[in-house]
């Protein structure tokens, strides 16, 4: 974070300086840090270098001032204002620059005196395990502090270059947790996926940075901000947590969306709801449901079926053409219209917008039973849509299928890719595409 405060002072110096110009500047301080942060110019990286920076920083400034630029522009009409604007704007791509160099030599200095340092366990033994614990003993500037090597038993750790071994991989927590570990290196390690899976994804839940080499490292890709140590690249694996800013963020536009939609639908919900009571008895359905966590809560949806038992509603699996749902029903579930009493679910925080799909939980046991993966998905609040749901997984559809495509969700979600699933929702309910 020290880049960031460096360009906040940076721009408040040239409002201070250029005052005549400060709203502009102030916006264009904005953009920029929203620019940076997602071009990942502010995540922490092992390998430090202006100039690999220098393109990506000046670039994303360029963009923030031709945007704020046009904004200028509509409203004075006076171009020797624009000028001087634009050249604020130049001024301020050197002086990140500046502030930029500074930053990285302060940390590349505290790192090789080691004033600031993170311990690291490299987990395997083949041979781009023992370069990086090479590397790491060499040169201090990576910030990292080699603690050990955690490895499978079939490979041996006798001495030289692959010692210290400080444990095995089923006990990798233990070992972190004593050897107060703050880094996880993933190299080559000689250990199936399936086996070598959960065990670190258990580890990426606590404290640990997890970091990896990809396997076929040769083919770099331009994704995201490159890092390496030495001439061994490694990907920052970020841990799907739903948490402080970004929760909030997201529950924030859960209340707002959802009260303005109960709000703006309310003729649509009174309509559905009296054309399923003349349908039939009943118009709204409550159920038990799991949501985040595993935490149950009761569901409420228009009825669309025949009053089913208890022990039916609980355990019975609905599918296409299921003779049990009524005539309007089958027009509600068509549209999705019977869906909308999520809203006040939503309102209340038992669901989110976008979210896997909550389920019963007679079939949560039965589904986590049978593929392993399922469960994860509750990490996160269940959703009135989600995108298992608009990539065609709804009704009698493979399970594992939609538990794939619910965690992929977690584990890549933005607010941009609520925004995608929201429309495609859209599109699915004009078009008809419900159960």
């Amino acid at each position: 974070m020290l880049s960031a405060s460096v360009d906040v002072l940076v721009f408040a110096l040239l409002a201070a300086r250029f005052q005549q110009h400060w709203k502009a500047i102030v916006v264009t301080a904005g953009v920029t840090a929203a620019l940076f942060a997602a071009g990942g110019l502010y995540t922490a990286r092992r390998h430090l270098s202006l100039l690999d920076d220098a393109p990506t920083l000046l670039g994303r400034m360029l963009v923030a001032g031709a945007l704020v630029s046009i904004v200028v522009a509509i409203r004075h009409s006076s171009a020797d204002n624009l000028a001087s604007y634009l050249r604020v704007v130049a001024i301020a791509g050197g002086l990140v620059l500046l502030g930029r160099a500074i930053v990285y030599a302060g940390v590349r200095l505290a790192r090789r005196r080691r004033w600031v340092e993170r311990s690291a366990i490299i987990l395997g033994g083949g041979p781009v395990a023992l370069e990086l614990a090479r590397l790491l003993r060499r040169y201090p500037q990576y910030g990292l502090r080699f603690i050990g090597f955690v490895d499978v038993d079939a490979t041996g750790h006798e001495g030289g270059d692959s010692a210290p071994l400080v444990g095995r991989l089923d006990d990798l927590e233990g070992v972190a947790r004593r050897a107060e570990c703050d880094v996880l290196i993933i190299a080559d390690i000689d250990c199936a996926e399936d086996l070598l899976l959960p065990i670190v994804r258990g580890a990426a839940s606590t404290r640990l940075d997890v970091w990896m080499v990809p396997r076929l490292r040769e083919f770099s890709t331009r994704a995201g901000s490159p890092d390496h140590i030495g001439a061994i690249p490694v990907v920052r694996m970020h841990r799907p947590v739903l948490s402080g800013v970004r929760w909030y963020v997201k529950r924030g536009c859960d209340i707002l969306l959802s009260a303005a939609a109960l709000l703006v639908l309310s003729p649509v919900l009174l309509l559905c709801a009296i054309a399923v009571r003349i349908d039939g008895p009943g118009v709204f359905f409550r159920q038990q449901r799991i949501g985040r966590y595993g935490r149950e809560f009761q569901l409420v949806k228009f009825r669309t079926m025949r009053p089913a038992d208890e022990t039916e509603s609980r355990t019975h699996w609905t599918v296409a053409h299921d003779p049990r749902v009524r005539p309007v029903g089958r027009f509600l579930r068509r549209t999705s219209l019977d869906e909308l009493p999520q809203l006040w679910n939503i309102l209340r925080g038992d669901m989110t917008i976008v979210g896997p799909r909550p389920e019963r939980p007679y079939f949560v046991d039965r589904f986590t039973a049978q593929h392993p993966d399922y469960a994860m998905r509750h990490r996160v609040p269940v959703g009135l849509t989600g995108l298992a749901q608009v990539s065609g997984l709804r009704g009698d559809t493979p399970i594992s299928d939609r538990a794939r495509f619910d965690n992929y969700y977690i584990e890549n979600w933005s607010i941009w890719l609520d925004v995608k699933v929201i429309l495609r929702t859209v599109a699915e309910v004009f078009r008809g595409g419900g159960r």
